[in-house]
C-alpha cells in the first residue's frame, strides 16, 4: 500500500511517468462545471493528477469529452432479465461504471441467498455493483413471498462491503403507523450511518415530514414536479426515473433549479434488456434530460457527483487526483456516444467487454436461485363463479404504474364470470410459487387489451408470484404450466398453443444469456402479445406491477384484491 502511494505521488508530480494518461481530453470538471483541455493521469486503479502528463501508456481522445464514470443510483437489476455479470457487460459499454442495486427482487424469491448469488456473479465484473440490504422482503403482509429478511438479517447484510445501505421502504404506511419491524430495520440502518432510500408516492403534508424524519433520505416515485420539490425542501434527495415503464423526467425536470440541482439524479429503477441494448442505459437519460433542455453538465452531474455524494461514495463520481480512475469518453455533449470507458483505470472500447461465462458449481451453490417455482399442477383452474353482477377492475393509466379502481359489469355465461374482451375486461390472477400453497388470487383488470389467448410470467413485484392475465381460462392455465416447466419466464398462449416463451431459470427473474438473446426471445413474447391484441409496449413490465401492493390504488395478489389507500384486502364481489 505504501509503495503504490509513493508511486503515485510520484507520477502526479511528474517525476516519473504515468501508468495510463488520457491526452488532450475536454476534462467536465463537475465540481465546478467547468470544462477545460488536459491531460489525466491514472496510476493504477487511482487517478494521479489532471494537467500535463506523459505515460507509460498513452491514449490521445484528440478533444473528445472526459466524464467521471456514470454512476446508476437506483435500479432492479432483475429488471433487465439479465444476471449481474451479463448486466455488467452489456451497460459499461453506455459509460455506466458504478451500479447501486436493489436486489430485493431475487431476495423476495430466495432471500439472503439470492443476495449472495449476485454479489458472487458480480465479482469479476468490469463495473462496480453494490447492493442495498432490501427492507421490505416480504414487500407486506398481503401477499405469500418465498422468503423473509427481518431485523437481523439487515444488520448482518450491512456488515458486508458489497452492501451500502437500506433499500427503498416502500412500506410507508408502515413508517407512518410505527410498526415494529419497520422501525427496527430503520434504527439499524440509522446506527450505521448508511443512507435510507424510500419509496413514498404522493406523499405530503405531515405525513411526508414524518417519513423524511425517521432517517430516510431520497425517492423515485415523484410524478409531479411539485411533489418533487416538496420532497427536496423536506431534505430529501429526488432519483428523477426514466425507466421501461415509468417515465418520469419530462414532468419533474421543471423542478429543477440551478440552486437545487444537486439534489436530484437520474436512475433507471426498471430497464428491460431490449431498451439497454437499443437505446443505452444513463446515456440514454442524459440524452433526453439535455434534449428536454436541462444544461449538459447539471446532467452530467446527476449521474456523478450528485450519486456519489448521496451514497457516500468519496472516491468516485469526480475526476481530480485520489479519484478512481472511472472515466467516460464521448465526443459530443449532446449525442454522448461513447467511444472509450476506463474502469479501475484500464481502458476499454464497447467492443472489448465480454461477460465471464457462467459454471456448474455457481448453479450448485445456490441451487434455490436456479429452482424456485413449485405450484400444485392437479388444482390449477381459473374458472371463476359470479357471485354478483358487479365487481372490482383493475383499471391501468398510460405510463404510470398507479392504477386506479373501477366498478365494472361482469360478463356471465352459465353462472361463471368469463372475459369480456369488447370492452377489453381480462381475467387476471396470481398463482402462488414459492410454497406450493396452491394460493389464487382472481380479479379483472382493463388496459392489457388482448383479444384472446393468455399472457404469463414469473416476474410480478415484489413476491414474484406467477401473474397471468387472460381472455380464455384452458389459456391461462398452459401459459403458467408452461413457464413453471421453465423453471421461470415469459409465455404467450393462444388456442392451446405456445406462440413464444422466455426461459428467466435464475429465480424465474433473469437469463444467463447475454443480452442480445434475451431481447431477441423477449421481442419474440412481445410479439405474441400484439398478435393477441395488446397495444401496449411492453404489457409483461405492466403486467408485473399489478401485483405490486404499495403503489396505488388497486392491486392483486396470490391471497385476494388490495386496495392499497386503506392497506388492506378487499373482496372483489360488489353485493
Amino acid at each position: 500500500m505504501r509503495a503504490q502511494l509513493k508511486k503515485q505521488i510520484q507520477q502526479a508530480k511528474g517525476e516519473i511517468p504515468a501508468d495510463l494518461v488520457l491526452k488532450n481530453c475536454s476534462v467536465i470538471d463537475v465540481l465546478t462545471k467547468e470544462i477545460r483541455t488536459a491531460d489525466i493521469a491514472i496510476c493504477g486503479d487511482t487517478i494521479a493528477g489532471v494537467g500535463d502528463y506523459s505515460g507509460v501508456q498513452e491514449l490521445d481522445v484528440k478533444g473528445s469529452y472526459v466524464a467521471p464514470g456514470f454512476i446508476e443510483g437506483h435500479i432492479h437489476i432483475e429488471s433487465s432479465m439479465l444476471c449481474p455479470s451479463q448486466f455488467a457487460e452489456t451497460v459499461v459499454k453506455h459509460g455506466t461504471t458504478t451500479v447501486v442495486c436493489d436486489p430485493h427482487e431475487i431476495a423476495n424469491v430466495a432471500g439472503t441467498g439470492g443476495i449472495d448469488y449476485f454479489i458472487q456473479d458480480s465479482a469479476d465484473a468490469p463495473i462496480s455493483i453494490y447492493c442495498m440490504a432490501p427492507s421490505c422482503v416480504p414487500a407486506t403482509h398481503l401477499e405469500n413471498a418465498g422468503a423473509t429478511i427481518g431485523e437481523e438479517a439487515v444488520e448482518q447484510l450491512l456488515e458486508r462491503p458489497e452492501v451500502v445501505g437500506l433499500a427503498e421502504m416502500m412500506n410507508f404506511p408502515g413508517v407512518l403507523m410505527q410498526d415494529g419491524g419497520v422501525l427496527s430495520k430503520l434504527n439499524v440502518s440509522l446506527k450505521k450511518e448508511v443512507p435510507i432510500d424510500g419509496h413514498a408516492p404522493g406523499l405530503s403534508g405531515k405525513e411526508l415530514q414524518a417519513y423524511v424524519g425517521a432517517g430516510i433520505r431520497s425517492d423515485h416515485e415523484c410524478i409531479t414536479a411539485e411533489e418533487a420539490t416538496e420532497k427536496v425542501r423536506s431534505g430529501m434527495y429526488v432519483f428523477m426515473r426514466e425507466g421501461s415503464t415509468a417515465k418520469n423526467l419530462h414532468d419533474l425536470l421543471p423542478a429543477v433549479t440551478e440552486a437545487n440541482a444537486s439534489r436530484f439524479l437520474l436512475v433507471t429503477d426498471d430497464c428491460h434488456p431490449e431498451e439497454l441494448l437499443q437505446q443505452g442505459h444513463l446515456d440514454r437519460i442524459l440524452r433526453k434530460a439535455i434534449h428536454l433542455g436541462l444544461n449538459p453538465i447539471t446532467a452530467i452531474q446527476m449521474v456523478t457527483i450528485n450519486a456519489s455524494t448521496y451514497f457516500g461514495f468519496d472516491n468516485l463520481g469526480v475526476i481530480a487526483p485520489g479519484f478512481i480512475a472511472d472515466l467516460v469518453v464521448f465526443d459530443d455533449l449532446k449525442t454522448i456516444q461513447v467511444e472509450h470507458v476506463v474502469t479501475k483505470g484500464k481502458v476499454y472500447t464497447p467492443k472489448d467487454i465480454t461477460a465471464p461465462a457462467q459454471n456448474a458449481l455457481v448453479h450448485k451453490r445456490f441451487s434455490p436461485v436456479f429452482d424456485s417455482v413449485h405450484i400444485k399442477h392437479d388444482t390449477l383452474s381459473f374458472a371463476m363463479k359470479a357471485n354478483a353482477q358487479n365487481a372490482w377492475c383493475i383499471t391501468l393509466n398510460q405510463d404510470s404504474l398507479i392504477t386506479d379502481m373501477k366498478t365494472v359489469s361482469v360478463k356471465i355465461k352459465n353462472g361463471m364470470a368469463v372475459a369480456d374482451t369488447e370492452r377489453d375486461i381480462l381475467k387476471v390472477a396470481v398463482v402462488e410459487r414459492h410454497r406450493n400453497t396452491g394460493n389464487i388470487g382472481q380479479g379483472f383488470v382493463q388496459g392489457i387489451g388482448i383479444k384472446a389467448g393468455a399472457l404469463a410470467s414469473t416476474v410480478g413485484h415484489d413476491s414474484h408470484n406467477i401473474l397471468v392475465v387472460g381472455a380464455d381460462d384452458d389459456d391461462m392455465c398452459i401459459a403458467v404450466e408452461t413457464i413453471a416447466k421453465q423453471k421461470g419466464g415469459l409465455a404467450v398462449v393462444h388456442n392451446g398453443k405456445v406462440i413464444a416463451s422466455l426461459t428467466l431459470n435464475v429465480a424465474g427473474l433473469m437469463s444467463e444469456l447475454g443480452v442480445e438473446e434475451v431481447a431477441a426471445q423477449f421481442n419474440s413474447v412481445l410479439v405474441g402479445a400484439k398478435k393477441l391484441g395488446s397495444t401496449l409496449d411492453d404489457p409483461f413490465m405492466v403486467m408485473s406491477f399489478l401485483a405490486l401492493p404499495v403503489i396505488p390504488h388497486l392491486k392483486i395478489t396470490d391471497m385476494g384484491l388490495v386496495n392499497v389507500d386503506s392497506f388492506c384486502h378487499i373482496p372483489l364481489w360488489q353485493e
